[in-house]
């Protein structure tokens, strides 16, 4: 089962700025936390890393997708999905803000890295051990759902 999460208190001004940088590093920590527990049918749990350089291209598509927004980031839901093979595993939902009535859901799509072996190998260096250490693609889909009007669905492709 997916996990549901939610940030920890911030302090209250903090929250007033939808763009604040650290509201979002926060949610980004909390991303990574749950990617790192994150289930993908298997027995074992595959711990899930994301290079740098994604994880600064989600937290700037996710601060823009949520300035539009009349609670901004604190509004969101998040749906973290990884594509594995030829399906879409459902790995957590993160709750930004649970004192604010969500506005917006935000579906983040992540690809496993297929372009190195590393996945292919890496049973050579763990065996025996309890996970799977994988490693995901800088291309990232984010699908946005407005829960409060009929607007078609926004799909940004990175």
């Amino acid at each position: 089962d997916a996990e549901r999460a939610s940030l920890p208190e911030l302090d209250l001004d903090l929250l007033h700025d939808p763009e604040d940088e650290l509201l979002c590093a926060n949610l980004m920590d909390l991303v990574q936390a749950t990617l790192g527990r994150a289930q993908l049918g298997a027995k074992r749990c595959s711990r899930l890393l994301m290079p740098a350089q994604l994880v600064a291209q989600v937290r700037t598509e996710l601060l823009r997708l949520a300035c539009s927004e009349p609670c901004g980031l604190r509004g969101a839901l998040l749906d973290l999905c990884v594509e594995h093979g030829k399906g879409c595993h459902d790995v957590g939902h993160i709750v930004v803000d649970p004192a604010v009535v969500p506005t917006f859901q935000l579906t983040l799509v992540l690809r496993l890295d297929s372009s190195r072996l590393w996945p292919k190998i890496q049973g050579l260096f763990i065996s025996g051990s309890a996970f799977t250490l994988l490693k995901l693609s800088t291309g990232f889909r984010v699908i946005k759902k407005k829960l409060y009007s009929s607007e078609q669905l926004l799909i940004e492709e990175c």
